[in-house]
């Protein structure tokens, strides 16, 4: 899918398909930051098409071919239909129709670029990225798949020449960006819908691996296998740099986790203590990426290691959404077996001694298929496990493939429907319990459903 970079400037007037997504409000608000002309519609009224309008973008809800307007060039979501009258129209006339990843290297042309890539923890790997950067007085421009409470949004364009972005590899389309450092937070078989086997997957991050230039940098975690495989086969290559990250001794950037309160990095024989407000091994990894790209790019470590103290999380990754009863709700993200189970652990370190209770809502029939024996595997960490119906998103059903498939696979825990998940879950919660909300798709809903219930 690596397509040639157009210049910002030569797009003219442009207008998104799918404004309000997390990902295509963050190309919009740079654009229109940029002085472009912006226009963007989306089926329903969302807040940030508010701030859009606001900042200077012509904003329509619903779609309708007369919504292009004068747009001379067009940017449609991954989750649009191609019977979308807008594209269609924006077609049939013959205008430019761009990826939202093709949009978002153009916003990159000119830039130094730190592009986050992973089948994890690239979130909140970018979030503290460009955290870390702004609180050294750097200024990134960024680009982040979720809302950062300690950035107030999820995009801006800064007053510098770095460019920091979250690089999705779902599509392959994070293979349209030209970054000069590349972080790798690991590689596991994912989106099996779009690759087809896990070696497509593989092959795809060595693709991105190299794009880096000779002067350009590989930063990959040494803790995880695929992306410490990678890191080998790119600097058995000797095309650009490769360092990594990790708790191992034979880490460039060596990691040291002993827990909440006692975590650090040591680089060049020095060590630098971080007080991170973040829990979980999986954060402090995401952490020591971070400090990493904050070195390369000439922050002092000092600096680097007191700037990720102000780093609070990213929205939906392990994110507080009240307590009541003594019982804290958090929602998470987590829509793989490898996050799920990092979820959990972050829980089990924040409840100390008391219980941990999981609603989980699978997201796509091909990944429940795929990973069914995991996903039990990972909720079977948590005191009780239930299990909500499959998130379609952009897939129709697969003959066979419900939720059943991993609920029927657990220790402690069962198939539940919406109406009784609420109840279930306020049952089984004690004082000082553990309530965490996982997965992608709507079950982010329940958690303030779940504060209210508890009386919080």
């Amino acid at each position: 899918m690596t397509h040639p970079i157009a210049p910002l400037e030569s797009l003219g007037r442009v207008h998104f398909i799918g404004i309000g997504g997390v990902g295509m409000s963050a190309i919009a608000r740079i654009m229109v930051a940029r002085g472009v002309p912006v226009s963007g519609t989306d089926a329903k009224d969302l807040p940030v098409m508010h701030d859009l309008a606001t900042a200077g973008a012509r904003i329509a809800v619903g779609y309708d071919s007369g919504n292009l307007g004068d747009a001379q060039t067009v940017v449609a979501g991954s989750a649009i239909r191609a019977d979308n009258p807008e594209l269609s129209a924006a077609r049939q006339a013959g205008l430019p129709v761009l990826h939202r990843s093709e949009a978002l290297a153009a916003t990159m042309d000119g830039h130094r670029v730190v592009t986050i890539a992973g089948t994890h923890g690239k979130s909140t790997t970018t979030s503290m990225v460009a955290v870390l950067l702004k609180e050294a007085g750097l200024d990134p421009s960024f680009a982040i798949g979720a809302n950062v409470p300690a950035l107030g949004v999820n995009a801006d364009h800064g007053s510098s020449d770095i460019f920091v972005a979250e690089a999705d590899e779902s599509d392959g389309s994070f293979l349209n960006y030209r970054p000069l450092i590349a972080v790798v937070t690991n590689v596991e078989a994912d989106h099996l819908d779009h690759y087809g086997t896990a070696e497509a997957v593989f092959a795809s991050f060595d693709n991105f691996a190299a794009l880096l230039p000779p002067h350009g940098l590989l930063l990959a975690c040494a803790d995880d296998a695929g992306a410490r495989a990678l890191a080998e086969r790119t600097a058995a290559k000797g095309t650009t740099r490769v360092l990594t990250y990790g708790t191992g001794d034979d880490a460039d950037i060596r990691l040291g986790d002993g827990g909440p309160g006692d975590v650090s990095v040591a680089v060049d024989g020095a060590s630098y203590t971080l007080n991170l407000q973040v829990p979980g091994r999986h954060n402090a990894l995401n952490a020591a990426a971070a400090f990493a790209v904050a070195l390369e790019l000439g922050v002092a470590p000092v600096t680097a290691a007191t700037a990720l103290g102000h780093f609070t999380g990213a929205s939906r990754r392990f994110e507080l959404k009240g307590q009541g009863r003594g019982v804290r709700v958090y929602d998470d993200y987590a829509h793989h077996p490898t996050e799920v189970r990092a979820a959990l652990s972050a829980a089990r370190s924040v409840a100390g001694g008391n219980k941990v209770h999981v609603l989980f809502q699978p997201h796509l029939f091909s990944r429940t298929r795929e990973f069914a024996a995991e996903f039990a595997s990972a909720l079977d960490a948590a005191d009780t496990a239930l299990v909500l119906d499959i998130y379609p998103a952009r897939e129709d059903p697969i003959p066979g493939v419900t939720s059943s498939l991993i609920a029927d696979r657990l220790s402690q825990g069962r198939l539940v429907s919406g109406d009784e998940a609420v109840e279930a879950i306020v049952a089984a919660a004690g004082e000082g319990d553990i309530v965490l909300t996982v997965g992608a798709g709507d079950v982010t809903a329940y958690g303030p459903v779940i504060v209210e219930a508890l009386g919080g």
